[in-house]
C-alpha cells in the first residue's frame, strides 16, 4: 500500500527530492529545466534562499493574519453561529489543501517565484501577462488598504487630531521605509511584533466585550438571510485565507523548500483556530448588532487601546504585501544577473525606486477613489477567488494531466480539484455581484478628503 499526500503524491517523492532531476507525481514526465529563481548564492553578497520554515510561517501568519479578524464577529451575526463555524473551519481546511497544491507545483517547477511565472507555465507569455498583473494590481490595492486603515487607527486614537490625508502620507512613509530590506528573513523578524501586535488587539477585545457584554444575551445558531448580505458576510470569511498570492516568493525565499508543508500547517492551524475562537467569542457577548470591524464595539478607550496595539500589524502586514509586490517587480527586471545579488548604487537604488513609486500608487489609489472599500471588494472578488482557490484545482490538474482516470483514487482527487476550480469561479462570480451591488448603492464621498474616516 502506497503512503500519499493529500495532492496524490508520496510525501517522499514530493519534498525529500534533493537531487538535481526531481521526482514527480506518480512517474510524470519531468518539467522544463529551470533554474531556481535566485540562482546559485554561493558567493552572492544579498543571498535570499535564508530562511528556516519557521520564520516563513511567521512572515505567512503576518501576512494573512490582520486587524480583518475581527470582521468575522459580523459575519456570524449574518450567517449564524452553526453556518459561520461551518464555513471558518471548512474554508480554513480547503484553503490548506489549496496551499498543499501551492507548494506540490512550486516543486514541479522550481523556478516558479510568482503568479506570473506560474501562468507562463500554464499559458505561456499570455498566462504570465495575465497573472502577472493580477497579482501587482491586487497587492496594491491590498497596500493601499492598509495605509486607509493606519490613518483611521491615527484617527480613532487621536480623536482626528489633524488631517486624515496626513496620516495617510505618516502610513506611506512609515511603510516604504520597513520595505528597504531586500530578503524576506530581515522582514521576518517584524512579522513576530506583528503576530503579538494582532493576537494582543484580538485578545484585549475579547475581553473588553466580554466584560462590557454590549449585546442583548441573543445570538443565532442559526438565521435566514439574502443572498447579498449573506455573501457579503461569506467574502469576510473567504478573504480572511486570502494569503495564497504571496506563497509561491515565500517558499522561493526558503533555505529548505522541502519544509513548506510545516510552515503552510502552522499558518493555517494558527489562523483558523484564531478565525473560529474570536468569531464566536466577540459574536457571543456582542450580540447580533456587533460592529464590523468589532472594535466598534469594545467601546470608546478600549477601541482606542486596542488601536493602539494594533499599530505593528497593520504596519507590517501591509509591508510584506508591498514587499512581494516589489520583489515581483525586481525580479523580473533582474532574473539571471548579477544585480540581484549585489549591493551597488544601482541595484539597491532599483529596488528603493521602485518600493517608493509601489507605495504611492497605493497611497493615490487609496485616497483618490471615493469608493475605495468597495473597489477593494470587487479586486479582491476578481482575484483573491482565484488566488486562494480556484487556480489550485487548474494546478492539480495541470501536474496530472493524462492520469486524472488512472485509479480509483485520481479519479477522486480529480473531482475534488474540479471542485476547486468551480468553487473559485462561483466566489469570483458572486463577489463580484455582490461587491458591484456595494458599489452602485454606495453614496460615495470626496477624493483626497480630510474627513475623520474613523
Amino acid at each position: 500500500m502506497s503512503l500519499e499526500g493529500p495532492g496524490g503524491l508520496s510525501p517522499e517523492s514530493q519534498w525529500h527530492g534533493h537531487s538535481d532531476k526531481k521526482p514527480y507525481p506518480d512517474g510524470a514526465e519531468h518539467g522544463p529545466a529551470h533554474d531556481d529563481p535566485f540562482g546559485s548564492e554561493e558567493y552572492a553578497e544579498v543571498k535570499y534562499k535564508t530562511m528556516t520554515w519557521w520564520q516563513a510561517g511567521m512572515i505567512m501568519i503576518a501576512e494573512t493574519i490582520s486587524l480583518g479578524i475581527l470582521s468575522l464577529p459580523s459575519a456570524l451575526a449574518t450567517l449564524g453561529i452553526v453556518g459561520g463555524e461551518i464555513l471558518i473551519v471548512g474554508l480554513g481546511i480547503l484553503a490548506t489543501y489549496t496551499g498543499y497544491t501551492l507548494g506540490q507545483f512550486k516543486l514541479r517547477y522550481p523556478h516558479v517565484h510568482s503568479m506570473a511565472d506560474a501562468g507562463e507555465v500554464l499559458m505561456g507569455p499570455f498566462g504570465r501577462e495575465v497573472l502577472g498583473t493580477a497579482q501587482l494590481l491586487f497587492l496594491i490595492f491590498t497596500m493601499g488598504s492598509h495605509l486607509l486603515t493606519f490613518s483611521k487607527m491615527l484617527n480613532t486614537v487621536s480623536e482626528h487630531g489633524t488631517c486624515s490625508i496626513v496620516f495617510g502620507i505618516v502610513g506611506m512613509i512609515l511603510s516604504f521605509i520597513c520595505t528597504l530590506p531586500r530578503t524576506l528573513k530581515k522582514v521576518s523578524w517584524m512579522s513576530i511584533a506583528s503576530f503579538i501586535s494582532v493576537f494582543s488587539a484580538v485578545m484585549i477585545t475579547m475581553i473588553s466585550i466580554g466584560v462590557e457584554r454590549p449585546g442583548d444575551g441573543h445570538v443565532d445558531a442559526t438565521t435566514t438571510t439574502n443572498l447579498y448580505h449573506g455573501f457579503l458576510a461569506v467574502t469576510d470569511i473567504v478573504f480572511a485565507y486570502a494569503g495564497h498570492v504571496a506563497f509561491f516568493g515565500f517558499i522561493s525565499e526558503m533555505k529548505v523548500p522541502e519544509d513548506y508543508p510545516k510552515t503552510l500547517y502552522l499558518l493555517q492551524i494558527v489562523d483558523t483556530v484564531m478565525y473560529a475562537v474570536t468569531a464566536v467569542v466577540i459574536y457571543r457577548y456582542a450580540g447580533k448588532d456587533v460592529k464590523s470591524p468589532a472594535l466598534g464595539s469594545a467601546g470608546h478607550i478600549m477601541s482606542k487601546v486596542a488601536y493602539g496595539i494594533a499599530i505593528p500589524t497593520i504596519v507590517v502586514a501591509g509591508v510584506i504585501n508591498g514587499h512581494v509586490a516589489c520583489k515581483y517587480v525586481y525580479v523580473r527586471m533582474f532574473r539571471n544577473t548579477d544585480h540581484m545579488h549585489r549591493r551597488t548604487f544601482f541595484s539597491v537604488g532599483v529596488w528603493i525606486a521602485i518600493a517608493l513609486a509601489l507605495w504611492v500608487i497605493a497611497w493615490v489609489i487609496a485616497e483618490a477613489i471615493p469608493v475605495f472599500n468597495d473597489l477593494l471588494s470587487l479586486i479582491t472578488a476578481l482575484f483573491a477567488s482565484w488566488f486562494t482557490y480556484g487556480l489550485s484545482g487548474l494546478f492539480w490538474l495541470f501536474l496530472n494531466w493524462g492520469q486524472w482516470l488512472s485509479s480509483p483514487r485520481k479519479i477522486c482527487l480529480t473531482i475534488l480539484n474540479l471542485l476547486v476550480f468551480g468553487i473559485g469561479g462561483a466566489i469570483c462570480g458572486l463577489g463580484l455581484y455582490v461587491s458591484g451591488k456595494a458599489i452602485h448603492d454606495d453614496s460615495s464621498g470626496a477624493s483626497f478628503s480630510c474627513a475623520n474616516n474613523a
